[in-house]
């Protein structure tokens, strides 16, 4: 289950919010390690590391770092007052695992935001739009800023994928032009901690004071092959979770045109199930105006239950690419799979417009 290996740290690669990239030596090798100094303290070259190496053995392409689990000749001091939960959090996030982490949930008795929580009910109609990859999030955001671009855009950031938020580039790149991040879940390390994701959609608004939030699962994800076993499904789960607090759903569609897989060319069969299966609740679903009528019809079944609302795309191409963050899903960038990412902007764009008309 677990690949360990010992070795020295070289060098410090990069650095970056939460995170640092090292070069470990191991053995006769040199390998890619990532480090999260809040879990286990700051490495520096010579430092003895601990290991986990599993991703990188698999050749995972999100997730091929080893893994810094200790430092074990030089641990972290504790944090101040670690004994005592009183007025500190008590959340705890990747529980029961070696590195579980102790958070302050926005919600808890400790949290300066527990008044404001315990009496917040609805999100007032608040836009949430939902994606089942995190590589949508900045398209999302520049959607949304193309028409508003004084709109406070706040990112949930789902457990589905990486755990930490500090592991993504993209959101320490976005960090400027975002309200702020709520960790949900198993997650941690966002600027608000929640257990759930209707929390963390009232922390949004209620906190961080969000016009849309974006909800996804962070880098990397899960899935099978199959219909039901992808972490991203989940994206329906938070459709109705807007729902019910009283926002208003804007499902951002996985769609592309350079997928290599059958089942995500088109419409992905992961946008299908979530929007189709498991999102009981009504959604606007946007989709780029003069879409190919094969894949309009793709969307047929979509439309029994959601709204199909046709985005007009002009100016969102130019919006794509002053992202301040470099888009690619799935290895692919914004002129290799263009119509991805304009779904995704699509989606911002039409929360933008709710705006307007709320």
């Amino acid at each position: 289950m677990v690949r360990w290996r010992s070795g020295t740290v070289t060098a410090i690669r990069a650095r970056w919010a939460g995170a640092v990239q090292l070069d470990v030596a191991v053995g006769a090798d040199t390998v890619r390690a990532l480090a999260y100094p809040a879990l286990v303290g700051e490495p520096e070259p010579g430092d003895r590391v601990l290991l986990n190496v599993g991703a990188q053995v698999m050749g995972l392409g999100t997730g091929g770092y080893a893994l810094v689990v200790a430092l074990p000749d030089r641990l972290p001091a504790d944090p101040p007052d670690a004994g005592d939960t009183r007025d500190h959090g008590h959340m705890v996030k990747a529980r029961y695992t070696p590195l579980q982490a102790i958070v302050l949930g926005v919600d808890e008795e400790a949290s300066p935001h527990r008044a404001v929580l315990a009496s917040a009910t609805s999100l007032d109609g608040m836009p949430v739009v939902t994606a089942d990859l995190h590589s949508a999030l900045p398209a999302v955001v520049a959607g949304v800023h193309a028409d508003r671009p004084a709109a406070r855009v706040a990112y949930v950031m789902t457990d589905g994928g990486a755990l930490p938020a500090w592991f993504s580039r993209t959101l320490d790149g976005l960090a400027p032009v975002l309200a702020g991040t709520v960790t949900v879940g198993q997650a941690f390390g966002g600027d608000l901690e929640a257990s759930t994701v209707h929390t963390a959609l009232l922390a949004a608004r209620h906190v961080l004071r969000a016009d849309v939030a974006v909800v996804a699962q962070g880098p990397g994800n899960l899935g099978t092959g199959t219909a039901w076993g992808f972490t991203g499904v989940a994206a329906g789960e938070a459709v109705n979770a807007a729902a019910v607090l009283g926002g208003r759903p804007v499902g951002s569609l996985r769609l592309s045109g350079a997928d290599a897989r059958d089942r995500h060319r088109g419409v992905s069969h992961h946008s299908l199930t979530a929007y189709g299966r498991v999102a009981l609740a009504a959604a606007d679903l946007p989709v780029p105006a003069g879409l190919d009528p094969a894949l309009a019809e793709a969307l047929r079944p979509l439309a029994e239950r959601h709204r199909i609302v046709a985005v007009d795309t002009a100016g969102l191409d130019a919006a794509l690419r002053a992202s301040p963050v470099r888009l690619s899903t799935m290895g692919r960038g914004l002129d290799a799979d263009h119509l991805y990412f304009l779904a995704a902007a699509a989606a911002g764009r039409h929360a933008a417009a709710l705006l307007t008309v709320s």
